[in-house]
């Protein structure tokens, strides 16, 4: 009998410590959709030096050009995503409360707005699995998966994120935590 299809929408994906070398060492990625065809997610680990106006040429709320940009993932780094929560979406597609934009008129919508609870990351690129992909690499233990959470997402200390979220597992995770960036210095 063949294993159901689980899928990890709204989890996060951390480096399990074996994808040293790669785009994905020490990152975090929010899987955002997945499903038999495949996965998408966003790296929250790597942001820019770049603000959302620098590289995007398009008629956006100042607000909004002025936000710090991330690398979402290695695949067509041309692309937009962002990433949006309020208080209350009804529509939410990621989890509660967080929805997964593309279109540069919705957001510009969101720029337009006043919500003293909305927050907003826009993303360069993606992190994409064909089918069967990303059960794969979980399979042979690539990823650990935590839940995803507002705050997680929008953290405000991102290139520290992999590391937070291993220590609030516990302490099987500490020695991957705290373990040397370049192993040979150990």
């Amino acid at each position: 009998m063949a294993d159901q299809f689980e899928s990890l929408r709204g989890q996060l994906l951390l480096d399990s410590g074996q994808l040293r070398g790669s785009f994905f060492h020490r990152s975090v990625v929010l899987i955002c959709h997945h499903d038999g065809e495949g996965a998408f997610g966003l790296v929250l680990t790597n942001p820019t030096e770049n603000k959302v106006g620098d590289v995007l040429v398009a008629d956006l709320p100042d607000l909004i050009k002025q936000d710090k940009l991330f690398l979402g993932g290695p695949v067509q780094t041309t692309a937009l995503s962002f990433l949006h929560s309020d208080a209350y979406l009804p529509d939410a597609n990621v989890i509660p409360n967080l929805n997964l934009g593309h279109s540069l008129d919705d957001l510009a919508d969101l720029g337009e707005g006043f919500s003293p609870t909305k927050q907003l990351r826009c993303f360069a690129g993606y992190a994409g699995w064909s089918a069967g992909q990303l059960e794969s690499e979980m399979k042979r233990k690539a990823w650990l998966l935590h839940p995803a959470s507002i705050e997680t997402v929008f953290t405000t200390d991102p290139r520290n994120l992999w590391k937070k979220i291993l220590l609030e597992k516990g302490w099987e995770y500490r020695l991957l935590a705290d373990a040397p960036e370049d192993l040979s210095s150990n």
